[in-house]
């Protein structure tokens, strides 16, 4: 059984980021998760060494994973992101897996199984990151949110299969054979999920979305645990069913009760943004190898390396196979927002080093790098945006307006 005091401990760093998040906004815009990770390692370990996670932490983390995955494929609106643009980003991410893999393959001295885990970790997007600041500003709808949206989509969705087919332990046809039997199980429950729902299913989750029934969101979450299941049995990793899950959600509820569909959801998000997610980020900064990191030369070498290989990984092709509709300058913006990686970046190298495939120090490195993606390339993609907008007669109009 766990420590009180962990619990607690953990519980009052989630609480006190936002407020650090709130006292900063004024002078810099720090995301929220850096807060929640360095907090983290304040009370860890290596610094502090009051919080110690256990079993029952560890579980309560991993579940925070589930639902940080899960969000993220009910943000994923693929009607949106159809066509060209699709196609673009599709080839994108595929040519930052193979540059990845291969440079990695050079880092890790021919280590295979280390290179899959970090050259997949240099290809991932953190879309809960970024779609929060574009629906901000009001460009989510836009054609550049729209094409961040499909970008960022399968920098989601490609680091998770890719992790199913190439960190299961299996031989790769054997992990594919697999994948494609969970891929037709999916398949079979999206076309269930598009099909009409009986209306008692609308009725039932209006009256009890304020009653101690709440018929949907204990619907969401026997859906999420299903998918995790089906994935557990099929031998793949949990992070492609809480995507799964998370997809398939969102077609059943904005089918069957799209009155209420954001409402349900809201619930959903407070409780995985409100305590697990929180949580996991939180654990991850108390399991972060500081301690290897800063005595470490090497370590603390690869981090700005990571960085860069992160741009040249993830950012290069984005730039490269961009829409062309898109001007240079929006095209830098969304190779930045693109290369901004911390979610699947924590949860790869965790299960690398759960696996023993990746060092914990070289998984510092990478968390490292990707906490300074997400603290910084936002920020300079956000001011690219804006020098763009104010360029235009119209916008420039608007500025002086407002002045």
């Amino acid at each position: 059984m766990t420590h009180p005091g962990t619990l607690v401990l953990i519980m009052a760093a989630a609480v006190l980021a936002p407020l650090l998040v709130h006292a900063t906004g004024r002078r810099v815009r720090v995301p929220l998760v850096i807060f929640e990770i360095a907090l983290g390692i304040v009370i860890g370990p290596d610094v502090l060494g009051w919080a110690h996670p256990d079993e029952v932490v560890d579980t309560l983390a991993d579940l925070g994973l589930s639902m940080l995955i899960f969000l993220a494929g009910y943000e994923i609106e693929f009607a949106a992101v159809r066509g060209d643009t699709l196609r673009r980003s599709l080839w994108a991410w595929l040519v930052s897996l193979a540059a990845g893999i291969g440079l990695a393959f050079l880092i890790s001295g021919g280590d295979t199984f280390e290179a899959f885990v970090i050259g997949t970790a240099l290809t991932s997007t953190a879309l809960g990151t970024v779609l929060p600041m574009l629906r901000d500003s009001g460009e989510l709808r836009g054609r550049f949110g729209t094409v961040m949206s499909a970008f960022g989509a399968v920098g989601e969705f490609g680091p998770v299969v890719a992790v199913a087919l190439l960190l299961s332990g299996r031989r790769p046809a054997e992990s594919a054979a697999l994948l494609a039997g969970f891929g037709v199980i999916t398949a079979g429950a999206v076309f269930w999920a598009l099909r009409p729902r009986p209306p008692w299913f609308a009725r039932l989750t209006e009256r009890t979305l304020h009653s101690s029934g709440q018929f949907a969101v204990r619907f969401v979450m026997l859906l999420l645990a299903c998918m995790l299941g089906l994935a557990e049995v099929f031998g793949l990793d949990v992070l492609l069913g809480a995507f799964a899950a998370g997809v398939l959600t969102r077609l059943v509820l904005h089918r069957a009760a799209p009155a209420s569909s954001e409402e349900v959801l809201g619930k959903v998000e407070a409780m995985g943004f409100g305590f697990l997610v929180p949580l996991f980020y939180v654990v991850t900064g108390i399991e972060f190898d500081l301690d290897a990191l800063i005595h470490d030369a090497g370590a603390l070498l690869l981090v700005p390396v990571f960085l860069l290989l992160v741009l040249l990984v993830r950012g290069v092709p984005v730039y490269l196979l961009a829409p062309r509709d898109l001007d240079p300058t929006d095209r830098r913006a969304l190779a930045l927002f693109a290369s901004t990686c911390l979610p699947l970046v924590v949860a790869i190298t965790t299960i690398g080093v759960d696996q023993k495939l990746l060092g914990s120090d070289e998984a510092a490195s990478l968390v490292g790098a990707a906490m300074i993606s997400v603290l910084v390339l936002p920020l300079i993609a956000t001011r690219l945006r804006s020098t763009t907008e104010k360029a235009g007669p119209a916008d420039a109009a608007e500025d002086a307006e407002a002045w």
